[in-house]
């Protein structure tokens, strides 16, 4: 049998109590404590814990600092790569008939996409309060939109809710959920709109539609076995790279799917409003969905020339290519450009409140 360490033997006969520490005794005890006190605080010889938080601290700043003059210095290069005159000509041409009704649009848009991060609250168990929460979203998703999912998606986002005192695990919670529940409906939505052949494709580019429509089916399928795995599996809990994540009840996975319709098609009515004439609503919104995916592919912010392609060849029988780039112009003017300036004063509110106590753990 191991004998106990004399620090943690026991004075209380066996009688089942808990007993305090025996007290160390003789010459050296003072130096005993003292070691024993500096191991239990984490430190070491000539280095002491507050010294090493400091420098913590200090790496925290700079890096802190860093981020800041990045972010900043990204937001005026690409503020000087528009064209604010064409922009200015372009918003001119519109009565407030047409633009105060996108701008209603685009609010709704912004609320259903930060609505995410409220479901990304319930599934990491945090406790932040909801309008923190949604005014990160909103920042976030305005240099997502801007800058890219790395930039704004990620980096702002996770800037953000570690200033908050969220943990890493926490915020990457809240980020999978996001990208999860714009993709979820995404899907479902391309599905039906792909299997009804709503949006026909140029022969050229090589999809026939019948293939067409059987790529409706596959997403469909992709999105039933989603709902269907939410609602049945067993295996609840998944690991990925060292992050634990777990599979949502279908209660949530039904939520995530109404935000995601909701706000896909609340973007395409956006667009819309902006066209001349009365091009229908699902036609728009199929092209916005097959846009969508081909400027995530190319990975170029806000897909510049991307979607205007996509919307030229889909359209341009149904209206001229003019109007078509106007209304784009405005689009872009309007959902991404405009909400910069609220995302930025609020960024840079939030990064000058610093680090707040955040009501962290699990939510009631």
């Amino acid at each position: 049998m191991t004998a106990k360490p004399a620090s943690h033997a026991t004075a209380d006969g066996g009688n089942g109590r808990s007993a305090r520490p025996a007290q160390a005794t003789g010459p050296h005890a003072h130096q005993a404590i003292h070691d024993a006190h500096g191991r239990h605080a984490g430190g070491h010889a000539g280095q002491p814990a507050p010294r090493r938080r400091g420098r913590w601290a200090l790496a925290r700043r700079i890096v802190g600092a860093i981020f800041i003059a990045l972010v900043v210095a990204l937001v005026i290069r690409k503020l000087s790569e528009v064209d604010w005159a064409e922009v200015w000509i372009t918003l001119k041409e519109y009565d407030y008939r047409t633009l105060t009704p996108a701008a209603a649009l685009i609010a709704l848009s912004y609320f259903w996409h930060s609505a995410f991060d409220l479901l990304g609250r319930w599934y990491a168990r945090h406790r932040l309060p909801r309008l923190r929460v949604l005014a990160i979203a909103f920042v976030s998703y305005a240099f997502n939109l801007n800058l890219g999912a790395l930039v704004g998606g990620l980096g702002i986002r996770y800037r953000l809710y570690s200033n908050a005192g969220l943990a890493p695990g926490q915020i990457a919670a809240v980020y999978t959920i996001g990208v999860v529940s714009n993709w979820i409906g995404y899907l479902f939505l391309l599905g039906a709109v792909l299997a009804a052949r709503t949006v026909v494709l140029p022969p050229e580019w090589g999809w026939s539609p019948t293939l067409l429509q059987a790529a409706g089916f596959a997403l469909l399928a992709v999105f039933a076995a989603y709902l269907l795995a939410c609602a049945t599996s067993r295996r609840r809990r998944w690991t990925v790279r060292g992050q634990v994540f777990h599979l949502p009840s279908l209660r949530f996975a039904l939520a995530q799917c109404a935000l995601s319709i909701t706000n896909w098609i609340t973007i395409s009515a956006i667009i819309q409003t902006l066209l001349p004439g009365s091009v229908p609503l699902l036609v728009v919104l199929g092209v916005v969905l097959i846009g969508s995916i081909a400027g995530a592919v190319t990975h170029i912010p806000a897909g510049l020339g991307v979607i205007e392609t996509v919307f030229v060849v889909l359209l341009g029988d149904r209206v001229p290519h003019h109007a078509l780039l106007a209304a784009l112009i405005a689009y872009r003017a309007m959902y991404y450009l405009l909400p910069m300036l609220p995302a930025l004063a609020g960024y840079f509110w939030m990064e000058a409140r610093g680090r707040r106590a955040g009501a962290l753990g699990p939510t009631a």
